[in-house]
């Protein structure tokens, strides 16, 4: 009613795309409510978790809020996540930076920035390693540092089955699961939720090395925690292609040290050969001052 409130329905003008019959004349809905009339479509008038950049607090949450509110007479959301931004080593992204990677970029590793291609689980780490309201740098050596981080937690589980169980317990397994949910309750602190399964992987090499004991009922529950905390409650995956990623790594890394054997040997004809029937297979080898590397596309 007031001419500072935001628009519900928008006058079109002759040249726009969208454009619909209405009492208020030909328009369009305005950008708050087309988001609470999906939402209310597809999840209902209330549901659980509206998530969305700090940028989108104000106005539009806030006005997604006011006018569900005023339509459905009840709250539209329990929990609203605000995440913050995402910069490439210490800039914002932005088109005139060239500094932008999308998703499939990523796990191709097709980007100028990119000396690798990174997968979605090493990604999800990545990001779960900072709190949703934090900050997060994106870089090669960032990227690179997590792939290992869940690598590590990922042979651990891998372990799990392994263990074996003494007739005394030095692990309280309930004090450490109840640590993990704590954190997680504490605004979805996710990185404390990672270094409390650190905690677990740290207890797997020690009960494997005999230097924590740990009886049958306390070894069952830590399996059946360990594996719950990391698939079911942070949602990661394991790798399954982790071993065929090492199989093709080694032999890579073969083809590359014949192809630089022969060009030590001036025998070009051979390392071009090779160079052009794996870029025929969709790999582009990379030649730097600290030799050769791998692109699959």
């Amino acid at each position: 009613r007031s001419p500072n409130d935001f628009a519900l329905w928008k006058k079109a003008s002759e040249e726009h795309l969208m454009k619909w019959r209405s009492p208020w004349g030909i328009g369009y809905p305005g950008w708050h409510i087309e988001c609470s009339a999906m939402s209310s479509k597809y999840l209902g008038t209330q549901f659980d978790i509206h998530a969305g950049g700090m940028d989108l607090l104000f106005p539009h949450h806030e006005s997604e809020i006011a006018q569900s509110i005023a339509c459905n007479h009840k709250p539209p959301v329990n929990y609203w996540l605000h995440h913050n931004m995402i910069t490439i080593n210490g800039q914002k992204m932005a088109k005139s930076l060239d500094n932008g990677i999308l998703l499939e970029e990523l796990f191709s590793g097709n980007h100028h920035l990119l000396d690798k291609a990174y997968s979605p689980m090493t990604l999800k780490f990545f990001l779960m390693q900072a709190h949703y309201r934090g900050t997060v740098d994106f870089s090669n050596e960032a990227l690179t540092a997590a792939e290992k981080g869940y690598k590590r937690l990922c042979d651990a589980i891998d372990r799990l089955d392994k263990l074996k169980a003494t007739e005394s317990s030095q692990f309280n397994v309930e004090e450490w699961s109840q640590r993990f949910y704590a954190v997680l309750n504490d605004d979805l602190n996710t990185p404390q939720a990672i270094a409390i399964l650190f905690e677990g992987v740290k207890a797997i090499n020690e009960i494997e090395s005999g230097k924590l004991k740990i009886d049958q009922p306390s070894l069952a529950l830590f399996k059946e925690r360990m594996t719950m905390f990391f698939f079911d409650i942070l949602g990661f995956m394991p790798e399954s292609n982790s071993n065929e990623k090492e199989r093709i790594d080694g032999l890579m890394d073969l083809l590359l040290n014949i192809r630089k054997e022969a060009k030590a040997n001036k025998d070009f004809s051979t390392a071009d050969t090779i160079r052009d029937e794996l870029k025929a297979l969709g790999i582009e080898i990379m030649d730097g001052r600290e030799g050769s590397s791998y692109k699959i596309s």
